[in-house]
């Protein structure tokens, strides 16, 4: 569904105009796949870290799962890649298609909380009030399919931006990217409004 529309940041005109938010059709269609990457919104989000967790942190990639139920979405402002992210109805809370040991099994909105996933802005766009409008789709989206309730898996550049949105830490945790390298995210929770 392509839409145009103003955002908002934190209930605040935002300064920016979000021309396209849309679900890619294919893996090629993902920003996250694009020849440009580099510069794009996985640099934006591997800024944060240090050498060699920054080049681990590269090897998130994308999940094909988000593209194929529909559930991913690409922000474009003026013709130019915003935004990414999107929500997800199965069991896998991060990671791309390269973990073969993912579980892509669906999960029940009754009792289980619904994933946000792969969230990016471009560094062009920081701060413009992205984020928020790809998250509040997200949100509604998986409300209207009956879930009570969301999970994410936050970086820590990431956790500011999560609790002005209403989600709560629920720890922390070290995840082994290699051998020797390890990366610290922040498990979140948001309930939804009945």
């Amino acid at each position: 569904m392509n839409e145009s529309f103003e955002t908002t940041a934190f209930g605040q005109p935002a300064a920016i105009r979000i021309d396209d938010l849309r679900v890619p059709r294919t893996r090629g269609d993902s920003p996250a796949e694009s020849a440009d990457e580099g510069d794009g919104e996985r640099g934006h989000a591997v800024a944060d870290f240090d050498g060699d967790a920054g080049a681990a942190a590269e090897g998130f990639g994308v999940d094909t799962d988000l593209i194929e139920d529909g559930t991913y979405f690409v922000a474009e402002s003026e013709g130019e890649f915003a935004g990414c992210g999107g929500w997800s109805r199965r069991r896998t809370l991060f990671g791309g298609d390269q973990y073969a040991t993912r579980d892509r099994s669906y999960i029940d909105p009754v009792t289980d909380p619904a994933r946000i996933r792969a969230f990016f802005v471009h560094p062009a766009h920081a701060r413009k009030g992205v984020g928020q409008a790809i998250l509040a789709r997200c949100e509604s989206e998986a409300a209207a399919h009956g879930f009570r309730a969301l999970e994410l898996l936050s970086t820590l550049p990431g956790v500011k931006f999560y609790k002005a949105c209403g989600y709560r830490e629920q720890g922390s945790i070290d995840l082994d990217l290699t051998e020797n390298i390890k990366l610290g995210f922040v498990p979140m929770r948001k309930e939804l409004k009945q």
